[in-house]
């Protein structure tokens, strides 16, 4: 079986890789990923060491991707520009990984008649109606009602670029696998986390918070008052890991679905209680500053309903925030190398 990762030798496809490699047998795995992300350069050279080698090639160039001589029976993909913020001061940017990108693969499992696992986002749901679930945008106290979010949550209103791109990307898949034999599934997943990931504000927020912590460094609760009872679920890359697999052995069997994944009830926090469990863990306590100013495309809550997936495949996340947070601490205590990137 020959597997492509696109974005392998970022903090998602990277780990998937690793995993992929030490469960599956008679596989072959490769990696397309251009390098440009931090830490990067980190994930090349520990998937060259398990005999997973990386094609430096920029998604959206579809001549090199179209030129690529491998036949994958498989993509998994998991390029993409992320961060919410970027969308407003790098359209193109966005736009060209997120979407051209995605056009691009689609063309490579057209030519070889290739499955595609596409890893969506939960910011594909409009930003208007999760910011109607709760009745003040100025959060004084902790959320007490917590609903969760299905497939069916609405996705026609403004999302951010980032949430049209995967939205109009899911549309591309399901437009380019119609009335073929091929295979694909879409996992609109919430906020994954874990080991390896080089996290920021916008992006990757737990680390960051871990990170901060560890090193003593100053951080700030941002948007809806900026008293930290914004709520997230977080997903271990574990847990993501784990289902991957299980999504690749039955994909003849479960195929042309899209579903939400995330930590759900099992794993959310507030940025508050993410702070109490980052002071726990490393015995530190460190300034943390209010800014009350919300960004337009911030949301106060996400919670995963993850029901239909568990129906599938009787998966549940098995991870707790304070596992997740746990891992993730002695990762950064272990190793030297990745503080430069929390400071």
């Amino acid at each position: 079986m020959k597997i492509l990762i696109t974005g392998g030798c970022g903090f998602v496809g990277s780990n998937i890789g690793f995993y992929l490699k030490k469960k599956l047998k008679n596989v072959k795995i490769s990696s397309l990923d251009n390098l440009i992300r931090r830490g990067s350069e980190i994930n090349q050279r520990r998937l060259k060491k398990i005999n997973i080698n990386n094609f430096n090639i920029d998604i959206s160039n579809s001549k090199k991707i179209n030129n690529l001589k491998i036949k994958f029976d498989l993509i998994i993909d998991c390029c993409a520009e992320p961060a919410i913020e970027v969308s407003k001061t790098e359209p193109d940017r966005v736009l060209n990984t997120n979407l051209i990108g995605t056009y691009n693969i689609l063309k490579k499992c057209l030519k070889d008649k290739s499955n595609l696992i596409f890893l969506s986002s939960s910011r594909v749901y409009s930003i208007n109606y999760l910011r109607g679930l709760v009745n003040n945008l100025i959060l004084k106290k902790p959320i007490k009602k917590i609903i969760r979010v299905n497939e069916n949550f609405p996705t026609s209103e403004p999302s951010s670029l980032y949430g049209f791109t995967k939205l109009a990307s899911e549309k591309l898949i399901k437009e380019f696998f119609y009335k073929t034999n091929q295979k694909y599934l879409i996992n609109r997943f919430g906020v994954i986390s874990g080991p390896w990931q080089f996290g920021k504000q916008d992006q990757g927020f737990v680390p960051l918070w871990v990170a901060k912590h560890f090193l003593k460094k100053k951080l700030s609760y941002i948007g809806f008052g900026g008293n930290g009872f914004q709520i997230r679920d977080v997903i271990h890359i574990n847990d993501v890991c784990d289902l991957i697999l299980i999504q690749i052995k039955k994909l003849n069997k479960i195929n042309n679905k899209t579903l939400n994944i995330g930590g759900g009830l099992k794993s959310f926090s507030s940025l508050r209680n993410l702070t109490n469990l980052c002071r726990e863990e490393t015995n530190n306590i460190i300034p943390i500053k209010s800014i009350s100013k919300t960004s337009a495309f911030d949301i106060p809550i996400y919670v995963t309903d993850n029901s239909k997936t568990f129906r599938l495949y009787n998966w549940r996340p098995k991870r707790s925030m304070s596992q997740i947070v746990k891992d993730i601490y002695i990762w950064i205590k272990e190793n030297k190398e990745v503080w430069k990137y929390f400071k």
